[in-house]
């Protein structure tokens, strides 16, 4: 009973946390948030609530799965601190953990409908 109840209590990543992992381990040492934003609406294929993103921004800082560091303000051409984040060990294992669900999932529905019917962005397919 004891592995069963970790394995319920495990934490797994919401959609949005793993667009905006998904986007600061893409975007790589340049993370910030209005690369973020972008390729968190890039990879979302909508706009996103700016205000959204940085609540979940915080909220991945305080659980550990990425870390920020602020700029020199006086080193900005508008004189404002950028915070720059960077991926954490767990999340980087959440983030594997969620990727390697969704390719069973996506495994398990293509036997069930003989393919996926969606493997390319809009107006791709």
């Amino acid at each position: 009973m004891g592995s069963e109840r970790q394995i319920l209590t495990r934490e797994t990543l919401g959609q949005f946390e793993q667009l905006i992992l998904t986007a600061i381990m893409t975007i790589g040492k340049g993370a910030y948030g209005v690369p973020i934003y972008d390729e968190v609406c890039r990879l979302a294929e909508k706009r996103i609530n700016f205000g959204s993103l940085y609540v979940t921004l915080d909220r991945l800082e305080r659980k550990g799965l990425v870390s920020s560091k602020l700029t020199d303000p006086r080193k900005e051409p508008r004189g404002r601190s950028k915070r720059f984040y960077q991926m954490e060990p767990d999340g980087l294992r959440l983030l594997q953990d969620s990727v390697a669900t969704s390719l069973r999932v996506a495994n398990a529905l293509s036997r069930k409908w003989g393919f996926i019917r969606k493997l390319a962005p809009k107006g791709h397919a």
